[in-house]
């Protein structure tokens, strides 16, 4: 019988309530055929040993460029073809060596802990802001009122971009990684090619003490950037120095408003919360699946054997509640010893934004903790719908009382 008459099928159900069928997964079947909503068929790795193996193995690709005739090769029938095209794909999380290398090391400096150090009072001083905003209010939708709004100004400040847009470029993006039909995302794909070019060109004209003038006198003066790769990066940077923080400070909100003991015990004790942010990271990882990758060469994932030229579909949620590493992995537990959880990934891709994010997770809640000492959830949690995406684990609205 061929492997993909017994395929598992991620449908809508799957993205309200996935560690069901991760727990499933890692105890029968830790690599397994999957079909994902697009119609794309992989391999779902939900073991611990075996996602590691999958983020680091050399044989493992990510060559943007390489996966396209393996896109048309691995799309089920009749599924109507989507393209992103170049400028939104050509990045650092698309290539391998040397091509990563180069890209990741024009950003890399200025997203180490060191290089964000002065980022701290800036977002300190937004995150007040924010929280004085909301204080008039009985109640409010969370993501909206500050897990959105201060990452997204964060990385447009570093940037030196305008934040006018900001809440087209929500939807924008927001739709390009969900699961809509193609036709949909392709019109917000190709928004955002529009709204990367007009960023460029104005900074182009107005250029600033910032990464994205670094980057296009990168470009001009070292030839080191095609026009392709630059659109490419700032769509990068934009969504993911945003999106990983959104939901990083969302899924952290929910888990302590649903364990009360844990919310007490870091209301008593505030020295806890690096460690509480690692343990948010790991027990709803903000990256549900992480982006697709294609095996050049067999490779052994625990008990199976994965051939030449497939997809890979490495769950970092599935991974990061793996009892065989996380004892009681179901439980939030913001006292646990941390360390190996996957929620940034793992080698030459993890994630280069991973300290900026910590920063700016660890300082909403301290500060969102301290202010609404009443916090608390205003509906009921069955209430709460997950975005459907492949990518991202986090939720549509996140409505709290704040008194």
């Amino acid at each position: 019988m061929s492997v993909w008459q017994d395929q598992l099928r991620l449908g809508p159900e799957f993205f309200q309530d996935p560690h069901g069928l991760y727990a499933e997964s890692r105890e029968h079947a830790p690599v397994r055929p999957v079909v994902m909503p697009q119609g794309l068929r992989g391999w779902l790795v939900t073991g611990y040993d075996e996602a590691r193996t999958a983020l680091t193995d050399p044989t493992v690709s990510k060559d943007f460029e390489g996966s396209r005739d393996l896109v048309q090769r691995h799309r089920e029938p009749d599924r109507p073809q989507m393209d992103f095209g170049a400028e939104l794909a050509a990045h650092m999380l698309n290539s391998d060596p040397p091509d990563h290398t180069r890209l990741r090391k024009m950003v890399n400096r200025a997203f180490t802990v060191r290089g964000i150090g002065h980022l701290r009072p800036r977002v300190e001083e937004i995150t007040e802001g924010l929280l004085d905003a909301m204080a008039g209010s009985t109640e409010v939708d969370l993501l909206s009122a500050l897990a959105f709004p201060l990452p997204i100004t964060v990385i447009c400040e570093l940037l030196g971009v305008p934040l006018d847009d900001r809440d087209a470029f929500r939807e924008w993006t927001g739709t390009v990684i969900s699961t809509e039909p193609p036709a949909v995302i392709q019109v917000a794909a190709a928004a955002l090619v529009d709204y990367m070019g007009r960023l460029v060109a104005m900074k182009r004209e107005n250029p600033g003490e910032d990464l994205l003038t670094a980057l296009l006198q990168t470009a001009e003066d070292g030839d080191r950037l095609t026009e392709v790769e630059l659109l490419s990066m700032v769509f990068l940077l934009l969504i993911a120095g945003h999106e990983t923080t959104v939901n990083l400070i969302g899924n952290a909100v929910l888990a302590l408003l649903r364990n009360p003991d844990q919310l007490a015990a870091l209301r008593a004790d505030p020295t806890l919360l690096p460690g509480a942010v690692e343990e948010f990271l790991r027990f709803e990882s903000p990256v549900g699946l992480a982006t697709l990758r294609y095996t050049t060469a067999p490779l052994r994932l625990g008990a199976v054997e994965v051939p030449a030229g497939e997809f890979l579909v490495v769950s970092l949620g599935a991974a990061n509640r793996d009892e065989a590493q996380f004892p009681a992995a179901d439980r939030l537990d913001i006292t646990r010893r941390q360390g190996g959880h996957l929620a940034f990934g793992h080698g030459i891709h993890y994630c280069v934004g991973a300290p900026l994010a910590r920063m700016e997770g660890e300082i909403a809640l301290g500060a969102l903790l301290r202010r609404f000492p009443a916090l608390s959830l205003a509906v009921d949690p069955s209430e709460l719908r997950w975005r459907e995406s492949t990518i991202v684990r986090g939720l549509h609205s996140l409505p709290v009382r704040l008194v």
